[in-house]
């Protein structure tokens, strides 16, 4: 069960990024969307069948749920934003470093990394700088949109950590519907504040919407949400760590996007990198240096 879960929600996933690259939208009204229709998917059963577990929610509970659903929304921000600017393939790719930046804030909170992990990081970084580094010479917009990629990235490590907080004690249903509403409260915010229209669209925008709702949000985002249950945050990213050749492809096939030679080449060092690094956090890569953060 836990192998099929993880295909559908790779496969989610990976067509998050094309599917919002080819709808006619603002970055930010796509990412409110998905999110209040996943918020509105997700939250509606657990309000109307077991209100008591809304309100029985501990402050522990509350403070992850609402540090992941913030680093959620921004990391929207970003990633859409990025998908428009930049190729979906890059975009991608820089985005699911998220297990690299897990690896790197673990490492702030002083659990000191093992050789194979500083090599994987290593291996990963290079492939960043072949991707940025044609995308220089493509245009100053695609560089913007690897450096919101990065970021995007980051914000996702902060929403897998304190997501897995979350979901020791909170049902795959309370959780998402719970972060999602936050996130979508959030970007909301974001779009008045921006002045992106919000029901203003065409038609086809709003399959777009639904769609990426759908397969990335709903079915992708949440099963790994449910996943988080059982399963490390580091093999959850191991997961999706597919999703770089997967967007890829459906870029391809159905965006028409080619890449140069140099691009492919950081996507696979961005892979392998990140497969080192959470293959050998696997085997217990961290020791805890004296006096870290607990």
């Amino acid at each position: 069960m836990i192998l099929l879960l993880a295909v559908l929600g790779i496969l989610g996933v990976s067509a998050s990024g094309p599917i919002m690259a080819a709808t006619d939208a603002p970055a930010l009204t796509i990412a409110f969307w998905r999110n209040a229709l996943g918020a509105a998917t997700m939250a509606a059963p657990v309000l109307l069948r077991n209100r008591s577990a809304v309100r029985n929610l501990t402050g522990q509970e509350l403070k992850w749920t609402a540090t992941a659903a913030i680093a959620l929304a921004l990391h929207f921000a970003c990633f859409v934003t990025s998908v428009k600017l930049t190729s979906v393939a890059g975009a991608t790719a820089l985005v699911c470093l998220q297990a690299a930046w897990i690896a790197l804030f673990q490492w702030v909170r002083g659990r000191r990394p093992a050789r194979g992990i500083i090599l994987g990081l290593g291996i990963s970084l290079l492939g960043v700088v072949a991707i940025t580094g044609f995308d220089i010479g493509v245009s100053g917009t695609a560089l913007a949109g690897d450096l919101l990629a990065l970021a995007g990235g980051a914000l996702a490590a902060i929403y897998t950590l304190a997501g897995s907080k979350a979901r020791k004690s909170m049902s795959t249903t309370l959780y998402a519907g719970l972060c999602y509403s936050i996130a979508s409260l959030l970007l909301l915010a974001l779009c008045l504040v921006a002045g992106q229209p919000l029901v203003s669209l065409q038609p086809k925008a709003w399959w777009g919407i639904l769609g990426v709702t759908v397969a990335a949000q709903i079915i992708g985002h949440t099963i790994f949400n449910h996943l988080l249950a059982t399963i490390s945050p580091l093999v959850v990213s191991m997961m999706i760590l597919l999703e770089i050749p997967g967007a890829a492809l459906l870029a391809g096939w159905f965006l028409g996007e080619t890449l140069p030679g140099g691009t492919y080449a950081g996507l696979a060092l961005i892979i392998a990198g990140l497969a080192v690094v959470v293959l050998q956090q696997g085997r217990g890569g961290f020791r805890t240096t004296k006096g870290a953060n607990k």
